[in-house]
């Protein structure tokens, strides 16, 4: 299979040789343009004009400083000019998608509108939300980092204005979408169609790709209109069932060109640039204002020698690169702080923490870089500047205002741990001032201790000159489809499994059904044509029972299930006919465990989203009849306070006998009704997806088994806390009949220590301390060797006659539970902590 790369250069060559089949041709006659070939790149475009290069190649931003439009707009009034005019084309406007893509099982961050609506809407799997529609989705790409600040139209994080149709071929009319996007050019916004060239290009992406139109005006790329009809196969390529329009616009390039700024960021960010401008006591000058009329020519992805573009840039300003550098780096960081506080503030608006791994590596990255220019050239304090952020961003998006204390309880402690990291890099940069470094040594500092370049080379340590470093370090973090290692069975022409377990009620105790064998593999693996057993899934164990063929009772030990499909592993190896029919009985206690788990997973969900703050997300899950975990994305380590507070919580949903609605929806329905909170447990496949609802508490799509009712979930005790890395924390419970039994050993435990220290229950703690204290007192000086072993002071110890007391009493209890005497006291806290 060919990367995006390899597909685009294949196809390009196909397209453009066949530019009247491919290419919306009769839109460009029509309007009076004619095709060209580019005497530089040799790209073919179209204009009115007598034009012998393309727009990517004029070499300067001719728009800077001139009005080239007859409107100018403000960043919100661009979205808002380009919504109101394509409603009146028929276009119907949706919210944007959150950013962290947790309906794509191959991303972390949607990275282009159409992310939106891949794979299950391009696949024909789930229907659009409207059709037509447009969006302004919120988007974030990490391959441009050393761009921002430098080029002027370059972000980490921009608004990707989606104009999308989804059809049928005999309704697919490239020429008329062509029409509509150009139509807003000329007609809204007032640019001259002599201004525009089109050129002819090719996308590709998710393994679909098909010809491109990008639109140019004065050396300036507006919009890329995609026409996604084809996928790639392993024998060559395929017709999409459904013809797609893709047209991607960065908003942000608009008010800059209409506007005629220096710079994207200056009209993006005017409120936050000014106030950075006044506290890193920024004045501009005349180099400055020749330099952004070149700046486009520094695209550190697209050019191949990035010193020599900076040797010609300086060229035609007359100065030295040094110097020009030296000039543009205080206003590049504080274009660089403005841009990068906007990516952080929507994503952990949106749920993802910064980390060392993952999708939040990338945001810690940023976050770092921001902070070195802030250190470099100010004391700003960063939750000031997201406070500013916040404000600003909420004219588009009004959402991130609700969410700014949370974010910014994060972003305290991303603060907290970039300080401790400053101090630990100081002793590492010491012992890199003498050595030569190379790229790996570059790359293994950044990723291991968060030293950046710039920090190394402010600390006088001699690097190299590393072009893209940044997507270099950030691409060792992309996300990667994992494949499960476990059985598979050739289950080609053998029907999928009619699943029974949704039909019964929960606690229902006649688990028995009636089946027939489909298959059989090795005499020991079954499919059955329907089933009661449920299969290990969604971090729910699997259930276990009999099957009884032919009046003898086969105990089935393990359920798999592989697609649509459910294989019943038997204990024993036994010669099973085929087109048989036989019995299936399901574990009641078993199941009935799992069930309450499974509910009390998704009722602790809630209490954490309640007591943490809304950036709390299901970050993995396990459901076993010993215990549940639930793994959340969280910051720190939850506090006995914050647990204790969750579970009273989780107690009171209890109580309260809430009932559980578990309904099957169309995809596009359950989203637009509960939002992309309902996937948390990461992407869910089909066109119907079943949602499991508590009332004003969770919701989420889920396939398990669930309770009828809250009440049924029985005690819910959270038995353990830990932070398992940098943005995960795992919560273990129980629930049921297990927090029964978890509660009785407690309480046992507690009884024998009270007996042993001649206490009641209600003094356990201050007594357990009284003795630790007395323990650890003896435990100083020459005691003190105890604790290491040694036999000979052992032997000194237990004569004497205030040691013997303390240790007798901690031994007996430690001998007969086989644990330590510090376990044991916490053993005591810990019962009585839990009935406070």
């Amino acid at each position: 299979m060919l990367n995006d790369k390899e597909l685009k250069k294949k196809y390009g060559s196909v397209f453009t040789r066949n530019s009247e089949k491919y290419y919306p041709v009769n839109f460009f006659k029509k309007k009076g343009l004619s095709r060209k070939k580019c005497n530089k790149c040799g790209r073919y475009f179209w204009s009115i004009n007598n034009d012998v290069v393309c727009g990517d190649c004029e070499g300067k931003y001719s728009f800077i400083n001139k009005k080239v439009s007859k409107k100018q707009l403000t960043y919100v009034e661009s979205w808002k000019d380009f919504s109101n005019f394509f409603k009146k084309l028929g276009y119907a406007e949706i919210n944007r998608y959150p950013v962290n893509a947790r309906w794509r099982e191959d991303l972390y961050f949607v990275q282009a509108s159409i992310d939106d609506f891949i794979p299950f809407v391009v696949q024909g799997i789930s229907e659009p939300p409207e059709n037509p529609l447009i969006v302004p989705q919120f988007c974030l790409r990490f391959n441009d980092i050393e761009n921002v600040g430098i080029t002027g139209k370059h972000f980490t994080g921009f608004v990707m204005v989606g104009q999308h149709r989804f059809e049928k071929e005999k309704n697919y009319n490239p020429s008329q979408y062509l029409e509509h996007l150009s139509s807003w050019f000329i007609n809204s916004l007032g640019i001259k169609t002599e201004d525009l060239k089109f050129h002819e290009d090719v996308w590709a992406g998710s393994n679909n790709f098909g010809p491109s139109i990008e639109i140019f005006s004065h050396g300036l790329e507006l919009a890329n209109q995609v026409y996604m009809q084809f996928k790639q196969t392993s024998t060559g390529h395929a017709n999409l069932n459904l013809k797609v329009l893709d047209m991607g616009m960065g908003l942000e390039r608009i008010p800059w060109f209409t506007q005629g700024t220096g710079t994207a960021y200056d009209v993006v960010f005017p409120f936050i640039i000014k106030k950075l401008k006044k506290e890193f006591n920024f004045k501009s000058n005349n180099v400055l204002k020749k330099y952004f009329l070149l700046a486009g020519s520094l695209n550190v992805d697209e050019v191949k020698n990035i010193q020599k573009a900076w040797e010609n840039v300086s060229k035609k300003i007359s100065v030295s690169v040094k110097e020009l550098k030296e000039i543009i780096e205080t206003i590049r960081g504080i274009y660089s702080i403005a841009e990068h506080s906007r990516s952080l503030l929507i994503a952990i608006s949106d749920g993802t923490l910064p980390s060392n791994s993952g999708g939040g590596y990338n945001l810690r990255a940023i976050f770092r870089r921001a902070m070195d220019f802030i250190q470099k050239n100010s004391n700003t304090d960063f939750l000031k500047i997201m406070e500013w952020q916040a404000k600003e961003t909420s004219k588009l998006f009004p959402e991130v205002k609700e969410k700014i204390n949370d974010v910014n309880e994060i972003i305290k402690n991303e603060i907290e741990k970039y300080e401790s990291t400053k101090e630990k890099s100081k002793k590492i940069i010491k012992k890199y001032k003498n050595k030569k470094l190379g790229l790996n040594d570059l790359m293994l500092l950044y990723d291991s201790h968060g030293i950046s370049p710039e920090v190394l080379k402010r600390n006088g340590v001699q690097i190299p000159e590393v072009q893209n470093f940044y997507q270099k370090i950030t691409s060792l973090h992309e996300r990667k489809k994992i494949r499960k290692e476990e059985e598979e069975f050739n289950l080609e022409k053998i029907p999928e499994t009619k699943i029974l377990f949704y039909d019964r009620k929960a606690l229902d105790k006649n688990l028995v059904f009636n089946a027939r064998i489909l298959k059989v593999f090795e005499n020991k693996y079954v499919v059955l044509d329907k089933t009661l057993f449920y299969g290990k899934s969604g971090g729910q164990d699997f259930d276990k029972g009999v099957i009884i063929y032919k009046n003898k009772k086969l105990n089935v030990i393990r359920v798999l299930k592989q697609g649509k499909h459910f294989i019943h592993e038997i204990e024993e190896k036994t010669n099973l006919k085929e087109n048989t029919e036989v019995i299936g009985k399901v574990d009641f206690e078993r199941r009935k465990q799992l069930t309450q788990h499974h509910t009390s997973v998704h009722i602790i969900n809630g209490s954490a989203r309640k007591v943490l703050g809304e950036h709390v997300w299901q970050a993995g899950a396990e459901k076993t009849i010993e215990k549940a975990r639930l793994d959340i994305t969280h910051y720190k380590s939850l506090t006995r306070e914050e647990i204790k507070k969750m579970e009273t919580l989780a107690n009171k949903i209890v109580e309260e006998k809430i009932p559980i609605k578990k309904t099957v929806l169309q995809r596009n329905e359950a989203e637009k009704k509960y939002g992309f909170t309902i996937y948390q447990g990461g992407a869910v496949p089909g066109r119907e997806i079943r949602i499991v609802e508590i009332p004003n508490w969770d919701v989420e799509a889920c396939g398990g088994t669930h309770l009828n009712n809250t009440s049924e979930a029985g005690i819910i005790k959270i038995i353990g806390s830990n932070k398992i890395s940098d943005s995960t924390v795992r919560i273990e419970i129980v629930a049921g009949r297990r927090a029964e039994e978890v509660i009785e050993e407690l309480r046992r435990k507690a009884n024998a220590l009270c007996e042993l220290l001649g206490c009641k229950i209600n003094e356990l703690p201050q007594k357990s301390k009284e003795l630790f204290e007395e323990w650890k007192k003896k435990r100083k000086g020459k005691e003190a060797e105890f604790i290491k072993g040694d036999s000979e002071v052992i032997k000194s110890l237990k004569t004497i006659e205030e040691i013997q007391r303390v240790e007798d009493k901690l031994f007996m209890v430690s001998k007969n539970w086989k644990t330590s005497e510090k376990q044991i006291l916490r053993t005591a806290e810990k019962f009585l902590k839990s009935f406070q």
